[in-house]
């Protein structure tokens, strides 16, 4: 599972938010997390701090569509016990802290694991998009793309009685046509690109690049990146380098793959982020059971802090942060 945390000091004469997104992700269960803060700095010396846990839940949709488990009995266990295991704690963990998160549900999972979604939806949570099976979108055609986003908008408005804000492409991964797609059903926010790695912005599709193609001279592709146009989607920016998944999940099928990195040294590292990110930034997010634990409590340390969901985090940045024209 990863986790994801988002920070945003807002001050009164700079109306900037500041956002943090952290990412987590458990070894054995391919879920994910993630947490969102949102801080409002006054002339007194007074902070407001909204935080937003993101949690992706991959369960066997992840070793379906990304970590090459798709033949292997045990991959598959491993992903059912993200879910029937994984889920359950850390919807305790967040009942214990009083927190209300935002989970990415991918189809399959929803289908697959009724109970334990349910039991998300029960407790109060904000529920989004992830794929079916954690398709990578730019293997697919777009009639594909379609139909996935077709069935999973329509799975989740279903199950949850209301119709989904956000989405998170699977394995971060989004093809050229993927934000548009997201507009055309009224998504309003996206956690899947790095055009910044700690602020939120309105999102920029259409760029353009030039491949290198060593069979021509090289004036075929000694070209400058050509800037498409900004678009309607808020974009909580996502960030490997504070992903938890690549240090604490072994795969099998990757040849850099860990999975037994102390999780304190993770800890440590996140808290160092933060803590920077919180003295020096006005607009920023930071992307990550005992040390997510340990991690919410030192967070609560900090005044003003608030948690909420990541719709709510999308909501205040859209009132601060008009989409330029």
């Amino acid at each position: 599972m990863w986790l994801e945390l988002g920070f945003a000091p807002i001050f009164a004469q700079q109306p900037q938010p500041e956002l943090i997104s952290l990412s987590r992700t458990l070894c054995s269960p391919p879920c994910h997390h993630h947490l969102a803060l949102h801080s409002l700095v006054f002339d007194m010396p007074a902070k407001r701090v909204l935080v937003s846990y993101g949690v992706d839940i991959d369960a066997v949709a992840g070793w379906l569509g990304s970590y090459g488990g798709e033949d292997s009995p045990s991959d598959i266990s491993r992903g059912i016990f993200a879910a029937e295991v994984g889920v359950p704690r850390m919807l305790r963990l967040f009942a214990k802290k009083g927190i209300r998160a935002t989970w990415f549900i991918p189809g399959h999972t929803l289908e697959s694991f009724p109970t334990e979604c349910r039991a998300i939806v029960d407790a109060g949570h904000e529920i989004g998009l992830h794929g079916y099976s954690h398709e990578n979108p730019t293997a697919m055609s777009l009639d594909q793309q379609k139909a996935i986003l077709e069935k999973t908008f329509r799975q989740l408005t279903e199950f949850v009685g209301k119709s989904p804000t956000g989405s998170v492409a699977p394995w971060w991964e989004t093809s050229a046509e993927g934000a548009d797609l997201l507009l055309s059903y009224g998504i309003e926010y996206d956690h899947s690109m790095m055009h910044h790695d700690s602020q939120c912005y309105w999102l920029r599709t259409g760029d353009q690049w030039t491949k290198i193609d060593y069979a021509n001279r090289p004036e075929s592709w000694m070209k400058p990146l050509q800037r498409g146009d900004v678009t309607g989607l808020v974009e909580i920016p996502a960030n490997w380098y504070v992903d938890d998944l690549p240090p604490m999940m072994f795969i099998k099928k990757s040849p850099n793959s860990h999975g037994w990195v102390n999780p304190r040294d993770i800890e440590q590292m996140w808290m160092d982020m933060f803590q920077w990110l919180y003295d020096n930034e006005e607009d920023f997010v930071f992307p990550v059971l005992a040390m997510h634990e340990r991690f919410i409590d030192w967070i609560n340390t900090h005044d003003g802090v608030q948690w909420c969901t990541m719709d709510e985090m999308n909501k205040d940045f859209r009132s601060r942060h008009p989409r330029p024209s």
